[in-house]
């Protein structure tokens, strides 16, 4: 028998096909006729349906955030797989129209573009190691996202996150605030489990950001920890004396490691990046107005010269239209100096790519 994933497929026409099922409403002095839809339906496509792409794929469609979802990978067998076996659980999720092709034209008339498309990160390799493997197709997939979906927001999830973010900003000819990185949403996630669990209070009450790069040189903005309005650090500082300077330094390490102990252990990351970015995801398709840290371009922010066009996370207000705002957050000195380090090293990496 043919493999198909709809009866279409197998020959059955499927023009009326309800109307044997469905009678039309009665309206006074006659029948109604239906109409079509009128709510505007959204649709987010995903660029990638690897480990990453399919973990972000599934949160997005397990919480209802789309009407539509477009998967588009190079490997045509896995992603007709992988759109089958989600198809297949239709009966126990919300209505969503799935569709796959290898063709970027799949994605025409996307809300939002989501590309995770890259190299895949190996066990000791750095996420700036990824870079110039990822920029050439970065060149092949973003232009042709803006052709199909001029009006959409872009989300970039590839690693290095920043640099490609800075990149698809450069070939998408989109304007700043709809360009946006994953950036440090992850990270500072990964902050606020360690000091909830050590706390042992809900990580959603914590307030705690992880802001610069996404990966070696990420600073953690010790100084605006907090739990129920109260500061962190002074309390733990003031109850346990070995909250020095060096143990907050290994804290970091911990967060910025922990990627690479999910790496070594089972040789990728997917979950937690599928849930944050499905968390963005809501935040801009519903208009909620969040405050996440993701990557955005941080020119005059905290001493970063207005000459370097730098991506790095900082805590940014999301919406329908994408970035609406970027909290201008009070950092210590030493905080202050970190970031400039860290948009020093990503500044001098972009400028590599001759973009």
């Amino acid at each position: 028998m043919k493999k198909a994933s709809s009866l279409s497929e197998l020959g059955f026409d499927a023009n009326g096909a309800a109307s044997g099922f469905f009678r039309p409403v009665a309206a006074g002095d006659g029948l109604c006729t239906p109409t079509s839809h009128r709510r505007r339906l959204t649709k987010v496509s995903v660029v990638g349906a690897g480990n990453v792409g399919m973990a972000i794929a599934q949160t997005i469609l397990t919480r209802g955030l789309a009407d539509e979802i477009a998967l588009v990978d190079a490997l045509p067998d896995k992603l007709r797989g992988e759109t089958l076996d989600l198809q297949h659980a239709a009966a126990f999720l919300p209505r969503t129209r799935l569709v796959s092709g290898t063709d970027l034209a799949v994605t025409g008339g996307s809300d939002l573009a989501i590309v995770t498309a890259g190299a895949r990160q190996v066990p000791g390799e750095t996420r700036l190691d990824l870079l110039q493997r990822n920029v050439a197709l970065f060149r092949k997939i973003v232009p042709a996202l803006a052709e199909h979906s001029p009006d959409a927001v872009l989300l970039v999830v590839s690693n290095p996150v920043d640099i490609l973010t800075y990149v698809a900003w450069k070939l998408s000819g989109f304007p700043v605030s709809r360009v946006i990185g994953s950036g440090t949403n992850l990270d500072s996630s990964r902050f606020r489990f360690l000091l909830a669990d050590h706390l042992d209070v809900n990580a959603q009450d914590m307030q705690a950001y992880m802001v610069g790069e996404h990966g070696d040189s990420s600073v953690a903005v010790w100084s605006t920890v907090s739990v129920a309005g109260m500061p962190v650090l002074k309390s733990l500082q003031e109850s346990h004396g070995s909250f020095d300077e060096e143990a907050l330094e290994g804290i970091r390490r911990a967060v910025v490691n922990s990627a690479y102990e999910v790496i070594s252990l089972k040789g990728y990351t997917s979950w937690a990046i599928g849930y944050s970015v499905a968390n963005l995801v809501s935040s801009i398709l519903r208009d909620q107005r969040r405050i996440h840290p993701v990557s955005v371009l941080a020119t005059g922010f905290h001493g970063i010269a207005d000459d370097h066009e730098v991506f790095l996370s900082l805590p940014a207000r999301l919406g329908r239209g994408g970035v609406l705002g970027v909290a201008d957050m009070e950092l210590t000195e030493e905080e202050a100096t970190r970031l400039r380090h860290s948009a020093k090293t990503l500044w001098e990496n972009s400028q590599l790519l001759g973009l």
